[in-house]
């Protein structure tokens, strides 16, 4: 490989709008307050800082003002919800105390495991669950892995579980480095940029997340429709929702969790699990996420 690349110069155009609207959304994001803190609550137990990962589809400004006002509601307090580009930048303001909590990846979970307790995780189709996709062009003939060999590929971003982690353990298993394997590849800091550098042909081949790649399929098939999926990993745990240890015993966390567990009981909390395509939310034990934790052990002196 000759160099690891962000997705730039080849797809400007639709990198610049995507850029854009990423800011749209932060800084509509950051306006938006519902001041319905109860009154007898402390000023800082008033605000509960949320994040949003690159994993959540976050580009889609109501379904996030659904969301934010569906929390308030629920716990009682202001939402603030902080985006950030890439999994790393929330992952450090959740460790560090500046997040309550945040909707993060598997990868970054198992990472700081001693650091973050589990909060929720998403149900998708009744489980707490969900697969790494490798995607091609929808006319491109390839059978399998090694046929990728020598591609231009797009992850979405180093510390994704299903767009970089996965691929590399496989790649790993086969006695190859991603470097080795592919010719090039970008990092696009979204799933759903992912899906649209292989439809554009941008990329040859791409790591996504599978639940992103099967929502999109409902809301964009035109778009979704000019990939297919070359490879399924085996199940792994559904991104969840995590908090700092710091905070985690807190009656703050306690609201979070009561809010998300019993989203399906009201119909503003439903009409929110149906934008997110999800069927609930769960707490699972935290050994969902001992096979990504497995992966993360194989690749030591790797990563």
């Amino acid at each position: 490989m000759r160099r690891w690349r962000h997705a730039g110069r080849d797809g400007r155009r639709w990198t610049r709008r995507r850029l854009l609207s990423s800011t749209l959304c932060a800084t509509v994001i950051s306006a938006m307050g519902f001041l319905s803190a109860g009154p007898g609550l402390a000023d800082e137990d008033r605000i509960l800082r949320f994040g949003l990962t690159p994993v959540f589809l976050n580009n889609d400004l109501e379904l996030l003002a659904a969301l934010q006002a569906y929390l308030a509601q629920s716990t009682g307090r202001t939402i603030q919800l902080v985006t950030r580009r890439t999994y790393q930048e929330v992952t450090a303001l959740l460790v560090s105390g500046e997040l309550d909590a945040a909707w993060i990846c598997g990868y970054p979970f198992v990472k700081f495991r001693d650091e973050l307790d589990l909060v929720a995780v998403p149900d998708w189709n009744g489980k707490p669950l969900y697969q790494s996709y490798l995607i091609v062009g929808s006319d491109r003939e390839v059978g399998g892995v090694e046929g990728l060999r020598g591609d231009i590929h797009a992850f979405s971003d180093p510390d994704s579980n299903s767009g970089y982690l996965v691929t590399q353990a496989l790649l790993h298993d086969l006695g190859y480095t991603p470097s080795r394997f592919f010719r090039d590849a970008m990092f696009t800091y979204s799933h759903r940029n992912v899906i649209r550098a292989v439809a554009s042909r941008l990329a040859q081949s791409g790591s996504v997340d599978g639940y992103v790649w099967e929502v999109m399929r409902e809301i964009e098939p035109d778009l979704v429709g000019q990939t297919r999926i070359l490879r399924k990993s085996e199940w792994l745990g559904f991104p969840p929702i995590a908090a700092s240890k710091r905070v985690s015993g807190t009656e703050k966390i306690a609201a979070l969790s009561q809010a998300l567990l019993s989203m399906h009981a009201s119909p503003s909390g439903r009409e929110v699990l149906h934008m997110l395509r999800l069927t609930g939310f769960s707490q699972p034990g935290a050994e969902i996420f001992d096979t990504i934790a497995a992966k993360v052990d194989s690749l030591r002196g790797v990563l």
